[in-house]
């Protein structure tokens, strides 16, 4: 007997409780219809088949229990099968009878079911025990056998084994002869990759097996399912609720799924039936190890090892278990792939080079139809010249050589390159033939039958508006997720994404379909990139003039009261697109005399419409207070200020840092090729043809005088006439010399720019690593805070062709070269030998705790400082280095990997809360990458996608600083002076050959 757990529910949600609770006999036709709307929600029964469901809903029973509630114990005989609703139960076994040894082996979810022993009135295998309040379905012995032998293929995927998966080979799921008892033996089967397990996993197998037996050695043992008994297998749950537990780099069930594919692809883990796809279920799996009789269990030697190489083991595990679970997924029949998988699949997409100009929507369909291929030898032919075409590829893994008859190989296309889809478009031969280049490519195949039906659903789905003959709106229809009705799906259940257009028919579009009575709604989110992008295409200037005439349109037809409405309605739809334009432009349109007026001219506007439209009142206080702002922010910014030598790190004022405007001033030495310099005061936004002009008035003639940015290495830039702000974007120690175009090879750097030639161990070694995080932190979270928004589209389109700065930014992506070369000056610098080696363990504490503050941009900095060669080919510093701070070292390295396009640390940052400062170099990639690879213009219309595309990257940045940098440490009441000044004057050597001889003099290499 159980106690029951009686809960407030709303009248709503007890609706089906109370109709559950009838007898059966009693229950109506609305009853079952209650019921099955409420089942049909529930994940346990997501996949089945709506007669199986009415039957459930005529004999099931609802129960509600407590925590710590006992279901039934080991060794009872089942009167009932359940499945779980909501809420988690622990599954518990001894190996004695008494029930104080049973240990929690497994804990049961939301969609999982058990008790299938009722079948054939075994005892029950486990104890059951609710972990916190629970919601379960009861069905009785007798009604589940009834349901068993008329639906067993459906309950077959829900229960455990033998009745589900062990049999999913068999052409039909049959009630097993109880006489007939097997050892089941281990014996390869054809569906198994018969491949030799590489080393490094061969070893993860043995070192995860012997754990398991050192720890839990109960997971590992001989299995009697019903009537066969199944030797030295573990449990797909119980392993990842072990791997779980063991490590903090394992976050997810998911992630410790791909984890043990990893070892099952390489067959030191294998399914007893020889199945290839890892589940987080009740199935039976066996280390490679156990599949001899009698396998020895390891010697005290081998725990030991165990136990020192698990974290590693598992670290490894978790770098490579994402590749593996996303073969997995993909290997999957398309119609077996789930929500989540498809999700999976389309994130991978998204950095997939050859895919970049598809749509949204294109790609989510791709994430259907793909599937995995993979070849092991190189110099296998894909296919040859000539023969039909029957697939597109796409690269995941490895190359392939192109060849052509009587030319050879014209070409070699490498990881995120795509062949084949030629053929397809034009149903014609192969134009070529494709070898593999190297062994173990991977590939992602689209056969031509998927790729036609894509192609024919894109077009069927696609809208085009025309005016005079031309294409001037381009939306995609599809299906709305909230289609109501289900008589079919009538014109309201489809929503249209913009997908091209002109500037005007966008925005005409995008505020007809503002949704006034919403707080935010698809088509917002389309608003605010038009709002965020739209310098791209329609300058301000532009702009305003056509916002303007949006807010005085008049209805042509209709009632006198339908005229008011739609008045209404467009101006309230305008007035809420000008203010989400200010917000998203905030400072920028303080440069803007042209917007700045545009504002108060619409504010004047509105506030003569509100007093004849009380409606309107609400959003006129709104904007009064956003025009106000910006005009008084205009006001004083006319009071320009003098930055003294603003982008010399070295003489920097120590106050916090404030955003850099273009219209303020700047007092910068440009140097000549004596090395005597000009002070020039002139505004940051100056383009180089007017700084040539400031520096000619003092040197006397402007004719062939060229303005070069020289590093301290001696390598020279020449700036372009219309460049615009180029002070910030010299190197770190670069400088700015002015000279005529045949004095250019006598340009040499100044003394200042070699930078140190000691370095700062003696104040530094006594500063805490801890500290020296927080103010790195501090300084660069307030760097980053000064990078606006538009900063980034500047820097993506060309700042000289929007004619606009990027100086925050610019100081921002700085600061990350500074901080690297700050850890190789400091390394290179440090002569001895037990001091480098702290210093090392310093820079790796500093690094561990960046990435505790989320200042990621930062510790890729401090990272990639130490994997310098100047620093890494330091061999007796780093064989001096303790194991414990190696493996940070390592798992450090593990995150920056560049493969999979920096997959490690995308996953990594996904699970971060901000404030974050994300590591702004690859998301200046990712931005360049759409860029690049979309054009802005197709057909003379505005490519609204890749603004969508390139919109979603500069909302990440905005994510990361949704809330402010306020650590919860003592720290942050701490002043610190001498390491906050320390941080923000970082003096450096930027020349990588004078480094590389600095190291080599410290360690000569050996002979």
């Amino acid at each position: 007997m159980v106690a029951a757990h009686t809960s407030s529910h709303s009248s709503e949600s007890t609706e089906w409780i109370i109709c559950l609770d009838k007898r059966p006999a009693e229950r109506s036709g609305e009853d079952v219809d209650i019921i099955l709307a409420r089942l049909k929600n529930a994940k346990a029964f997501e996949r089945f088949h709506t007669s199986l469901l009415q039957q459930i809903c005529l004999c099931g029973f609802y129960e509600c229990l407590e925590k710590g509630i006992t279901l039934y114990r080991q060794g009872d005989i089942g009167t009932s099968w359940y499945a779980v609703l909501s809420g988690s139960l622990d599954v518990k076994v001894s190996e004695t009878s008494r029930h104080q040894d049973a240990v929690t082996i497994c804990t049961l979810g939301t969609g999982t079911a058990f008790g299938e022993s009722v079948l054939d009135n075994s005892p029950r295998h486990a104890t059951i025990v609710t972990r916190e309040i629970s919601e379960l379905l009861r069905i009785e012995q007798r009604e589940f056998r009834s349901l068993w032998q008329k639906y067993h293929q459906c309950l077959a995927g829900l229960i455990a084994p033998p009745y589900g998966v062990m049999e999913s080979g068999c052409s039909a799921i049959r009630m097993p002869d109880k006489e007939n008892i097997s050892n089941n033996s281990f014996v390869p089967g054809s569906k198994h990759q018969n491949k030799v397990p590489s080393e490094k996993i061969l070893r993860a197998g043995k070192i995860l097996r012997n754990a398991i037996l050192s720890r839990a050695p109960h997971m590992i043992r001989d299995r009697k399912y019903h009537l066969k008994t199944y030797r030295q297998c573990c449990v797909g749950t119980e392993l990842v609720d072990w791997q779980m537990q063991q490590s903090s780099c394992v976050h997810s069930r998911i992630q410790a799924v791909g984890m043990w594919q990893v070892l099952l692809e390489e067959g030191v883990l294998n399914h007893v039936d020889q199945e290839l796809i890892f589940q987080d279920k009740y199935l039976f799996y066996r280390f490679l190890d156990d599949e001899q009789e009698d396998a020895p269990l390891p010697s005290e030697e081998e725990r030991q090892e165990s136990q020192e190489e698990l974290q590693d083991t598992l670290l490894l595990l978790s770098q490579i278990g994402p590749d593996a679970h996303m073969r997995m997924i993909l290997r999957k029949h398309p119609s077996e792939r789930t929500a989540d998988d498809l999700e999976i699949i389309y994130e991978e997409l998204l950095h997939i080079k050859a895919l970049s100009h598809l749509s949204t929507t294109v790609k989510r369909e791709l994430a259907g139809v793909l599937i995995f291929e993979s070849h092991a030898k190189s110099g296998t032919v894909l296919f040859n010249q000539g023969e039909e075409g029957t697939s597109w590829y796409i690269i995941l893994k490895g190359s392939v050589n192109v060849v052509i008859y009587g030319k050879g190989v014209v070409c070699t296309l490498h990881e995120g390159d795509d062949f084949g889809k030629l053929a397809l478009v034009n149903d014609s031969p192969r134009a070529a033939s494709i070898v593999l280049r190297e062994d173990n490519c991977h590939f992602l195949r689209v056969d031509k039958e998927d790729f036609n039906r894509i192609l024919r659903d894109v077009e069927a789905n696609t809208v085009r508006l025309k005016e005079h003959g031309q294409d001037v709106l381009v939306l995609e229809k599809s299906l709305s997720s909230s289609q109501s009705s289900v008589h079919g799906a009538s014109s309201s259940h489809y929503k249209y994404r913009v997908m091209s257009g002109t500037p005007e028919k966008i925005l005409e579009h995008l505020l007809e379909m503002m949704r006034l009575d919403s707080q935010f709604t698809e088509s917002d989110s389309a608003l605010d990139d038009f709002a965020l992008m739209h310098c791209v295409f329609i300058p301000n200037s532009q702009l305003c003039p056509v916002l303007m005439a949006h807010y005085h349109a008049q209805a042509l037809q209709g009632s006198e009261q339908e005229k008011l409405d739609y008045t209404l309605n467009n101006k309230r739809r305008v007035i809420r697109l000008v203010m989400q334009w200010a917000a998203v432009h905030g400072d920028q349109l303080q440069e803007e005399d042209l917007s700045v007026a545009f504002l108060q001219e619409f504010l004047v506007s509105v506030s003569d419409d509100a007093k004849g439209i009380p409606a309107l009142r609400d959003q006129l206080t709104q904007l009064e207070r956003i025009v106000k702002h910006n005009t008084e922010a205009r006001v004083s910014q006319k009071k320009h200020n003098v930055l003294l030598r603003h982008f010399s790190m070295g003489n920097e004022k120590l106050q916090k840092r404030q955003p850099i405007r273009s219209h303020d001033e700047i007092l910068f030495k440009v140097y000549c090729c004596d090395h005597t310099y000009i002070t020039i005061r002139v505004p940051v936004a100056t383009s180089v043809r007017e700084v040539i002009g400031a520096v000619a008035d003092k040197l006397g003639s402007a004719e062939d005088l060229v303005l070069v940015n020289l590093s301290s290495a001696g390598e020279k830039a020449i700036f372009k006439p219309n460049d615009v702000s180029v002070f910030s974007t010299l190197s770190v120690n670069g400088r700015l010399f002015a000279c005529r175009r045949d004095q250019l090879d006598s340009l040499t750097p100044i003394p200042e720019q070699e930078g140190p030639s000691t370095g700062s161990q003696s104040g530094f070694e006594l500063m805490s690593s801890k500290d020296v995080a927080y103010h790195v932190t501090s300084y660069d979270w307030e760097l980053f805070h000064c990078v606006h928004e538009l900063e980034l589209l500047f820097h993506t389109f060309g700042r000289q062709n929007v004619k606009k700065t990027t100086v925050n930014l610019d100081l921002f992506l700085r600061r990350f070269n500074e901080i690297q070369f700050w850890v190789i000056s400091e390394m290179c610098l440090c002569s001895q030998l037990s001091k480098r080696v702290q210093l090392l363990k310093k820079f790796i504490k500093i690094a561990a705790h960046c990435k505790e503050y989320r200042n990621l941009n930062a510790f890729f900095a401090v990272i990639m400082g130490l994997s310098n060669p100047a620093v890494s080919r330091l061999s007796q510093t780093w064989e001096k280095l303790p194991n414990k701070f190696k493996k940070f070292y390592c798992e450090f390295e593990n995150l920056m990997d560049p493969s999979r396009n920096h997959r490690a640390y995308r996953l990594t940052v996904a699970k971060l809360e901000p404030p974050i400062i994300p590591f702004m170099p690859l998301l200046i990639k990712d931005m360049t990458f759409t860029h690049e690879g979309n054009k802005t213009f197709i057909d003379n219309l505005v490519n609204f996608e890749k603004m969508r595309m390139i919109a979603n990257t500069v909302k990440i940045v905005r994510h990361c600083r949704s809330q402010p940098f306020s650590p919860d440490s003592p720290l942050a009441s701490k002043t610190h002076p001498e390491v906050r000044t320390y941080v923000r004057q970082l003096n450096v050597i930027d020349n990588q050959r004078t480094l590389t001889q600095l190291s080599h003099e410290l360690e000569p290499r050996r002979s």
